[in-house]
């Protein structure tokens, strides 16, 4: 098993990325309102869901890996290009916001493939593989919805 630092580093920013999209999804979930609320609550519940059981299976990547993942909100703040919400979005508001941070999460997932070839990490560059399309597909349904 490949046990580069490098490839854990690169995880561990994905993982800090994602776990703020799940929070911050959350939040737009808790806090969605207006004409489309029914639909933008049902779509950011998919989207906080799946982030969860990502969340996990990227730390346990990165403990498999032999490096310690990270794992509170300081780390995550660091790490992290996806900034938490500020104020009161509207509906259209989280929902630009939230194709952005999935677009940025998706770029960091594309790093994390890079690097995980260069160290011919597969079991890495697969769970990265997998994380660019979920991603590029949340963009693309988060889109659909501001026209």
């Amino acid at each position: 098993m490949n046990r580069n630092p490098e490839v854990a580093a690169a995880l561990a920013r994905l993982l800090a990325e994602s776990y703020t999209l799940y929070l911050k999804s959350h939040n737009f979930h808790w806090n969605v309102k207006g004409p489309h609320f029914h639909a933008l609550h049902l779509l950011f519940e998919e989207q906080y869901t799946e982030l969860a059981t990502a969340v996990d299976t990227i730390a346990e990547r990165i403990r498999a890996l032999g490096q310690r993942a990270p794992g509170s909100y300081a780390e995550f703040a660091r790490l992290s290009a996806v900034k938490d919400a500020e104020g009161e979005p509207d509906a259209e508001a989280m929902l630009a916001e939230l194709a952005a941070d999935h677009r940025t999460v998706a770029e960091q997932a594309d790093r994390v493939l890079r690097i995980a070839q260069e160290h011919h990490d597969e079991g890495t560059a697969s769970l990265a593989g997998g994380r660019i399309e979920v991603h590029e597909k949340a963009v693309w349904m988060l889109s659909a919805h501001l026209g």
